[in-house]
């Protein structure tokens, strides 16, 4: 029984390694996007807490300028991280849509190499199932000569 053997096999292999990397790279992009936007809303928690404890505790009876002006350089740099974080959150938007735009052109040159290896496996069946069309039909006109010439068998 002949065999299909697609002589591009390893490319193919190697292209959906490169994918699967790629998807590993997305993810990892991913990851990173979700641990700077974890800290994002950690940092807002904090400062709404802290100030909520400040409106509740520290706003009534004897006002304590000194922890106010405390509260308020707290928030100031809580304000100036999360800009920080806010501008990783960025670029790192840039790294993912990169590792998804690599991942999408592995995928598609991936996918160009299954459409090759399926027409030309389907070429090859064709090939094969006319082969035995011939095969088939050079046997069956045999045996007609035979059973017209009267040489069938005993």
């Amino acid at each position: 029984m002949a065999q299909f053997h697609f002589q591009l096999e390893a490319v193919l292999r190697h292209r959906e390694r490169l994918e699967k990397d790629c998807q590993r790279d997305v993810a990892v992009a991913q990851a990173e996007m979700g641990r700077i936007q974890s800290e994002l809303r950690a940092l807002n928690h904090q400062v709404q807490t802290t100030t909520a404890d400040v409106r509740q505790n520290h706003l009534t009876g004897r006002l304590d300028l000194s922890f106010l002006a405390a509260h308020r350089r707290y928030v100031l740099g809580m304000q100036r991280r999360a800009m920080g974080l806010v501008q990783k959150a960025a670029q790192q938007q840039r790294v993912v849509e990169e590792a998804q735009k690599k991942l999408a052109e592995a995928m598609k040159q991936r996918k160009v190499l299954e459409k090759l290896r399926e027409r030309q496996h389907r070429r090859w069946a064709e090939g094969l199932a006319r082969g035995e069309a011939r095969e088939l039909d050079e046997v069956i006109t045999q045996m007609s000569f035979r059973a017209s010439t009267g040489g069938g068998e005993p």
